[in-house]
C-alpha cells in the first residue's frame, strides 16, 4: 500500500491507496491534483534517510507522498522588521 500524508493545522491525515487498483489510483491522483491546486507542495519521501523529491505531477509509484501546506505570512513588513533582519544573519 502507498500512502499520501496531508499536513494541516490539526496534524496529519493519511490516505492509503493500492497502486495496482485503477479506482484507488484515480482517487489518489484526484487528491494530488486538488491539493496541489490549493497550494500544497507534494514531496515523495526518501527511503533509508535519502532525501525526498518534490513532485510536480502525480506518481503512483511513490510509496509515501507528503503534502505540505503553503506557509502564509506578512511579507510586506518582513523586510523592514529588525527581527526579520536578525533572523537572516549568518552565524
Amino acid at each position: 500500500m502507498n500512502v499520501q500524508i496531508v499536513m494541516d493545522a490539526t496534524g496529519d491525515t493519511r490516505h492509503s491507496f493500492d497502486a495496482t487498483d485503477a479506482k484507488s489510483v484515480a482517487e489518489a491522483e484526484a487528491r494530488f491534483q486538488t491539493l496541489t491546486e490549493k497550494g500544497f507542495r507534494a514531496v515523495s519521501l526518501g527511503r533509508a534517510g535519502e532525501p525526498g523529491v518534490l513532485l510536480r505531477s502525480f506518481d503512483p509509484a511513490a510509496r509515501e507522498t507528503l503534502f505540505i501546506p503553503q506557509l502564509q505570512g506578512d511579507d510586506q513588513n518582513r523586510a523592514s522588521s529588525p527581527r526579520a533582519e536578525s533572523s537572516h544573519r549568518q552565524c
